[in-house]
């Protein structure tokens, strides 16, 4: 009996700690926002948020939505493993859009309950 609560303790034990060094992304810029100054009506603007997998375990993207149609993001559809890096490119298009750029990406994954946030910001001019 001593033997398998002892089996049942380590396995405990064993699974709290792995639940902490699960995967986890580092994005190289500030606050996961990028400013793509002034642009151009009728230019695309683009831009790849490199992160790096700081985790333990593979980042897996399931889906990456934005708050608009016109931002499409693209991003790895393999897992990107433990201490590798991934690129989820942002492409805005600025056809028939004068004005501030505000938009939002969601990227939801396994390394994080709630969908993180990439931000992209600007002017478009004619």
């Amino acid at each position: 009996m001593k033997k398998l609560l002892s089996v049942l303790l380590l396995f405990c034990v064993v699974t709290v700690f792995a639940q902490g060094n699960g995967p986890a992304f580092k994005f190289k810029e500030a606050n996961n926002t990028h400013n793509f100054g002034t642009v151009k009506e009728g230019q695309d603007a683009v831009y790849s948020f490199e992160f790096t997998n700081v985790g333990q375990q593979p980042i897996l993207i399931q889906e990456a939505t934005s708050t608009c149609g016109c931002t499409t993001p693209d991003w790895p559809k393999a897992p990107v493993l433990p201490g590798k890096t991934g690129k989820i490119t942002v492409k805005y298009q600025t056809k028939d859009r004068v004005g501030p750029i505000d938009r939002t990406v969601f990227i939801k994954s396994n390394a994080s309950r709630t969908p993180i946030e990439l931000k992209i910001t600007g002017n478009v001019v004619k």
